[in-house]
């Protein structure tokens, strides 16, 4: 049976010695959250995830969700109890405008505690995480009105939320979409369509879901200049907020899928359900990516998530399996064999799970408190700095994290032998879990090309170029520091490889747009790799000055710069290798006609 605990003490480093949270202490909500608070909160949250979360994961995978003749779907055993009990406990509400019922905490908070709930039971997390999102665009775009008769009882956890973008013939080109919109002639509209791969579409867990729905008002443009937004409740509401008629959506068919069995996927069907318009006509995309936008950091979250609670139990086994005898010669001659955490490949596999975890989960906490810098500072410069550190890390870490978790789950499986690939441990799973992460909120294809072809020359390049100053400053800073030229010197080879490819890609990708897509997911996992080696080296100065500063923390600092000097040994020249690869062009990718496949 898997385990977990949360990892309250290295996310409470990060912020002290790391991150340095108590420097935010003039944004607003952060009065709120002392470091005292921040703790406290995190050690519930773990309780939560660890006692009644992480406990219902498996029998959650193993049972899925049932759909009934009438269309109704019943959650696995336990998930109801359990999300009364995450509503009560206002985990929803943490970030949440105080105004509409939240807490108003930062959304750096918000973050770690998600963390620990995936890594927990990533399908039950799923739920208020697509409600989170809801609730986001619903804040963002809707009226005062909306606010208050969604978004409140969203909050609360009374109502959920969900998404719903894809159909059977579009994915990615939302352009093609043919879900359509007929004005009542009371405000109102007529949703007439039908949607695919809808997460937490359908269930028993809240009295009421929020359905967001793209579809395209009768006339409107085609393509994606004619979409609009539209909240479809599945229960009609009245303005008090009581509850009227069932609205004419329906969960049709539940997906039969790989992982996340405990969330109920569905294919969802609108036949004329009424629906009011979120945000302006035709611009429902834009209103759209606000929760795309937080839907991909949470799926990053995934990635790191599973990443983490594989890792885990795969360090649990190691120690315990014992086979055969170390190469270098017994170790516990009082056993039969060694454990298994004695060979060299079982500690590599370990140390590039743990090296990819810390960095990755510094990475993530920093790109939130920059989010939290976005919407709380009074500095405009300070806002649009924060912005432009979301536009440019959302797809590097979406496409990272995920690609690189669901790698590690793989990893840890592996650890296990025979034992990861039956499903006694419950370590497959993860790797079942994790897959989806790659796919959903926009494939990591696409994220890569977001980044290259978007992210990169927005502005005339000022995200890339405020993030290469950055770096290189601190390289330059920290390069006499002896302690850290462990961590500094392959920093700043690797900044280099990452400079010479974005400088390649500026000269080759607009001649032609082929070199671009062909170097787009090596980029952004180059870019990836920087940033965590950046984590890294901020990593080691935490360490070393909280060693000096607490002699009795030694033996874990000294565990985190050597995990740190193995990622900068071991993973950080992965960077080499990505920039021969883009520097080789589209050429012999693109010149293999397609009959020839």
């Amino acid at each position: 049976m898997p385990t977990y605990r949360a990892p309250v003490d290295d996310v409470m480093f990060l912020l002290d010695d790391v991150l340095h949270y108590d420097r935010y202490g003039n944004l607003p909500g952060f009065a709120d959250a002392s470091r005292d608070v921040v703790e406290a909160v995190l050690n519930e949250a773990g309780k939560v995830a660890e006692e009644i979360l992480q406990p219902i994961n498996l029998s959650g995978d193993r049972e899925g969700c049932k759909r009934a003749s009438d269309g109704s779907v019943t959650t696995p055993k336990g998930f109801k109890e359990a999300w009364k009990a995450y509503a009560e406990g206002g985990w929803i509400s943490l970030p949440m405008p105080p105004e509409y019922g939240g807490q108003g905490l930062p959304h750096v908070l918000a973050h770690a505690v998600s963390e620990f709930m995936i890594s927990a039971n990533q399908a039950f997390a799923m739920y208020p995480g697509l409600t989170s999102g809801a609730i986001a665009a619903i804040l963002a775009h809707g009226t005062e009105e909306q606010k208050q008769l969604y978004g409140t009882r969203m909050i609360a956890g009374q109502w959920t939320g969900t998404m719903n973008l894809t159909e059977p013939h579009c994915g990615t080109d939302l352009g093609l979409l043919k879900t359509k919109a007929v004005p009542n002639g009371d405000g109102s509209y007529a949703i007439t369509g039908q949607k695919i791969f809808i997460s937490a579409g359908e269930h028993d867990l809240s009295e009421n879901i929020v359905h967001l729905v793209l579809a395209r008002i009768e006339g409107a443009p085609a393509g994606v200049k004619g979409i609009s937004l539209f909240i479809v409740p599945k229960f009609e509401v009245s303005n008090d907020g009581a509850l009227g008629a069932r609205n004419a959506v329906s969960c049709g068919s539940l997906e039969h899928k790989m992982g996340i069995h405990g969330n109920a996927t569905c294919v969802m069907n609108y036949d004329g359900a009424k629906g009011w318009l979120l945000g302006e006509p035709n611009k429902g995309l834009a209103a759209m990516f606000t929760m795309m936008n937080e839907a991909r950091l949470g799926v990053a979250a995934q990635g790191l998530a599973q990443s983490e609670v594989a890792y885990q139990n795969a360090v649990i086994y190691a120690r315990e399996r014992l086979q055969g005898r170390s190469i270098s010669g017994v170790k516990d001659a009082a056993k039969p064999a060694d454990p298994i955490i004695v060979h060299p490949d079982v500690r590599r596999m370990l140390l590039e799970m743990k090296a990819f975890n810390e960095a990755a989960r510094a990475f993530a906490l920093w790109t939130a408190l920059e989010a939290d810098i976005l919407h709380r500072s009074p500095d405009p410069e300070a806002r649009k700095a924060a912005d432009d550190h979301l536009g440019l890390m959302t797809p590097i870490l979406k496409g990272v994290l995920t690609d690189v978790g669901f790698d590690n789950t793989v990893k840890a499986q592996q650890v296990y032998g025979g034992h990861g690939y039956v499903g006694e441990y419950g370590m497959d799973q993860f790797v079942r879990d994790a897959r989806i992460a790659m796919i959903y909120e926009g494939a990591n294809g696409i994220q890569a090309l977001d980044l290259v072809g978007r992210k990169l020359p927005k502005d005339g390049g000022r995200a890339i170029t405020a993030f290469f100053t950055k770096v290189g400053q601190y390289v330059k800073e920290k390069e006499g520091d002896a302690a850290l030229k462990p961590y500094v010197a392959p920093l700043g080879k690797a900044l280099a490889d990452l400079q010479k490819a974005t400088m390649w890609l500026m000269a080759n990708g607009m001649k032609n747009p082929d070199n671009a897509g062909a170097a787009s997911t090596d980029y952004m996992h180059l870019f990836g790799l920087v940033c965590f080696g950046f984590m890294w080296a901020q990593i080691a100065e935490g360490a070393l000055a909280r060693k000096a500063r607490e002699p009795s923390q030694a033996v874990l600092m000294d565990a985190k710069l050597t995990t740190g000097k193995f990622f900068a040994e071991r993973m950080l020249p992965e960077t080499g290798l990505r920039l021969d690869r883009i520097v080789t062009g589209a050429d012999t990718m693109m010149s293999l006609p397609a009959e020839m496949f």
